[in-house]
C-alpha cells in the first residue's frame, strides 16, 4: 500500500505536456502530412495539438485528469476525496468552457482519450483526416 508521501510523488511527476500519447499522435499526423503547432498558448485550453490551416484545436486528454467516466470512477477515488473530486469536476468544466470558446472563434475541436490514442492512433488519424477533408471541400 502506498504511503501519501509516495502517491503525491507520483502524481507530480505526471507530465502535462509532450505526453507520450500526444507525441504519438503528433507523429502520426506529421507522417500523414499535417503540420501542427504544439501546445498553442493564445488559444483558449492551450490545445496540444493544433492544426491552423484547418483551424482544428486537438487535446489529448487524461483519463483521470479530465474526468473519464467520472460518475462511474469517482467511487474508486479513496483517499483525498475532498480534493480530488472537486479538482477534477472543475477541470472538466474548464474543457468544457474552452471547447466552447474555440468554437465560439470558429475552431472545430477534437478530444481523445491518452489510452484511446496509445491503442490505436490510427483510428484517431483518420479522425482529424475526416475534419480536414470536410474542411478542403467546404464544408465547414
Amino acid at each position: 500500500m502506498e504511503t501519501s508521501e509516495q502517491i503525491s510523488a507520483r502524481m507530480r511527476k505526471q507530465k502535462s505536456k509532450k505526453t507520450k500519447a500526444e507525441v504519438l499522435l503528433a507523429k502520426a499526423l506529421w507522417h500523414k502530412g499535417l503540420r501542427y503547432r504544439l501546445n498553442l498558448k493564445t488559444l483558449p485550453g492551450t490545445p496540444d495539438i493544433v492544426i491552423t490551416k484547418y483551424k482544428i484545436a486537438i487535446f489529448v486528454d487524461g483519463e483521470f485528469w479530465h474526468g473519464k467516466d467520472f460518475e462511474k470512477t469517482s467511487k474508486n477515488i479513496k483517499r483525498n476525496r475532498e480534493y480530488w473530486i472537486p479538482k477534477i469536476e472543475g477541470n472538466m468544466r474548464r474543457d468544457w468552457q474552452n471547447d466552447i470558446r474555440l468554437k465560439q472563434l470558429g475552431w472545430i475541436v477534437l478530444h481523445f482519450w491518452s489510452r484511446e490514442v496509445e491503442k490505436d492512433v490510427d483510428h484517431c488519424v483518420e479522425e482529424v483526416w475526416e475534419f480536414v477533408e470536410y474542411q478542403e471541400e467546404g464544408f465547414f
